[in-house]
């Protein structure tokens, strides 16, 4: 039986699924393919790389160089699963593209952090979701101080937290991995207070933060409630912040406590890649590119160790 291009993303999808990855990481990106496909092909027949693959790669008016190499990255995957079933006749290669502008991370200082824990604390509630405030009054402080991606909290469940043990499971890594991290002992207080008031309200929600149908609150929705509590802290700011910021900041106030107490930084960075899991060594020593100069200088970080592993300056995330 001949599968439709629809049917042949499914497959991609539910074989990425079966290795760990996340469907949405391409699912997103390949948006409308399957109808220009089915356009410009007859179902069945052998697709073109060259004739039909490349030409729907061109950079659009609004892409940014990341949004495409991120979109092209997504139909090289569906060319190598199109190629391994003979169903194209190449697979697209990234080579050509544009490199991504490199992107610095905003890393707050501690009066910026506890100005924006305090503005998320008392932020009016919103009529249509009274109980968001609430979530905002944790969400980020776990965030921070756990070193989670946003995704992470966002899509805790209400199980993943155990109180006995003072610990999160993380499940919904973006390598597809899972961790347990001990969290500290006032954090897993507010934890407990929060949860009595959301057991309350949504004791039939498996989330950790439900949103007002039960589910995760969007992405979209976290970034935007972040933004105006940090235009709420500092009006005046023209800084480009994201939630994103507040894993960052945790990495390297890890890494600069460390070093302050000179600690050997190469011996001691698996064990914060593990707990921020990461699935390359690489995309922890990326912090040390973040940390004040006078820091860079310090004899505990071994350069020579680094510099096999230390990537150069990308958006890690």
């Amino acid at each position: 039986m001949t599968q439709t291009t629809k049917e042949l993303i499914e497959g991609m999808l539910l074989y990425k699924e079966s290795i760990g990855r996340k469907r949405a990481t391409y699912e997103i990106h390949l948006h409308g393919i399957a109808e220009y496909i089915d356009e410009k092909c007859k179902t069945g027949e052998i697709i073109s790389l060259k004739e039909v693959i490349i030409p729907w790669c061109e950079r659009r008016e609004t892409e940014s160089a990341s949004g495409l190499r991120r979109r092209l990255a997504a139909v090289r995957e569906f060319t190598k699963y199109l190629y391994a079933n003979d169903k194209c006749d190449g697979i697209l290669s990234l080579d050509e593209l544009p490199a991504a502008a490199p992107f610095t991370p905003y890393i707050f200082t501690d009066d910026e952090l506890m100005a924006i824990f305090h503005e998320a604390e008392h932020i009016d509630s919103d009529p249509e979701d009274l109980f968001s405030k609430n979530v905002l009054g944790l969400i980020f402080k776990l965030i921070y101080f756990c070193g989670l991606r946003p995704n992470e909290g966002r899509e805790l469940q209400r199980i993943d937290f155990d109180s006995k043990e003072g610990t999160l499971f993380i499940r919904h890594n973006k390598s597809g991995r899972e961790r347990i991290i001990p969290i500290e002992d006032e954090l897993a207080m507010l934890c407990e207070r929060y949860l009595k008031e959301r057991d309350i309200l949504y004791p039939s929600s498996d989330m950790f933060f439900p949103s007002t149908n039960g589910k995760a609150y969007s992405a979209k929705w976290l970034g935007r409630r972040f933004m105006k509590i940090w235009r709420m802290a500092f009006p005046d700011s023209k800084a480009q912040v994201r939630v994103y910021d507040l894993r960052h900041r945790f990495a390297t106030a890890v890494m600069t406590g460390w070093l302050e107490k000179g600690e050997n930084l190469y011996t001691c960075l698996p064990y914060l890649s593990a707990y921020m899991g990461h699935a390359e060594f690489s995309s922890t020593a990326y912090y040390i590119h973040l940390l004040p100069e006078r820091l860079m200088k310090s004899s505990s970080i071994n350069w020579e160790l680094f510099s096999d592993i230390l990537p150069e300056v990308e958006n890690y995330e």
